[in-house]
């Protein structure tokens, strides 16, 4: 004989119903969660929105800016031309020398790696020949010792 459990009817409706309330309350938090995502996303979109209007009028109102200098005197003008000219030729003199003074530290920094490289090289000779007439002694003294 088998045994079998036996659930009343009354609990096993109530269980169906827990299982139920338990997955309407997933599903409702799952909605409110992308519900919550969406307003964020919109919230984002129009902060963008909000900048590009922004910028928008920035540019607007520097354009105006430059269309007021229009209006000056032509002596004025004249003199505001030739100060962008000096400074666009100040600029260009200005980076000439940083370039030629880039230059000049290369050259310095290399010809002091050159030197400390001549030194060193120095050193190695100057080791080489000792290692040498010390090898010289020993192969004389070896030979002296042998005889």
């Amino acid at each position: 004989m088998a045994s079998t459990i036996t659930i009343p009817e009354n609990v096993f409706y109530i269980i169906i119903a827990v299982i139920a309330l338990i997955a309407i309350i997933f599903i409702l938090m799952q909605w409110r969660r992308v519900r919550e995502s969406q307003s964020q996303v919109e919230y984002l979109e129009k902060q963008a929105e909000v900048k590009k209007i922004e910028m928008v009028e920035k540019d607007l109102e520097q354009k105006r800016l430059v269309e007021n200098l229009i209006g000056l005197p032509e002596s004025q003008q004249e003199q505001l031309a030739q100060i962008r000219n000096d400074t666009g030729n100040m600029l260009r003199k200005v980076g000439f020398l940083q370039t030629e003074l880039n230059e000049r530290i290369t050259l310095l920094e290399t010809r002091n790696e050159y030197m400390q490289l001549q030194k060193l090289l120095e050193e190695i000779e100057k080791k080489e020949k000792e290692i040498e007439k010390k090898s010289e002694k020993q192969i004389k003294s070896k030979t002296k010792g042998g005889n």
